[in-house]
């Protein structure tokens, strides 16, 4: 199953674009972690459905912190991580802030749900796509077998 059809079935699901960013995320990795997608769906809809930031953008920032973040108190922090992260946001706000007035939930969708189904699911594809973009260019390996 690929990328898209993945996401179809998670939306089918009941799965928010938070979840379903980092759900995407663990598939590539191998995983399976009920916690931190349940976790993620505070994200969902703009931090728990307010329209404030993006969703997708917060999550796929979590995603980002999935391959970079420190885990355990040994681990050193990696400097790819906030470079990771700034160059998300920046292509974001390109992409979409312009587009759409800002990186808001509300901007995006126009303060309408209706709008939900029609955006959201290309700006989920296209940046998951960006992560896993930035991820090899910093030298990660997407399955996380390095």
């Amino acid at each position: 199953m690929d990328d898209f059809d993945s996401m179809k079935e998670m939306k089918e699901q009941g799965y928010g674009c938070s979840q379903i960013m980092l759900k995407l995320g663990l598939e590539m990795l191998g995983k399976d972690d009920p916690d931190l997608v349940r976790a993620v769906q505070g994200l969902a809809g703009g931090l728990g459905y307010t329209g404030d930031v993006c969703g997708v953008l917060s999550s796929a920032s979590c995603l980002l912190g999935l391959y970079a973040g420190k885990g355990q108190p040994e681990d050193e922090d990696d400097p790819r991580l906030l470079f990771m992260i700034e160059e998300l946001v920046n292509w974001f706000k390109q992409e979409y802030g312009q587009v759409y007035g800002g990186i808001h939930c509300e901007d995006i969708i126009d303060h309408r749900s209706s709008n939900t189904p029609v955006q959201c699911p290309q700006i989920t594809m296209a940046t998951y796509q960006k992560v896993k973009e930035l991820l090899v260019e910093n030298g990660f390996d997407l399955s996380g077998t390095d």
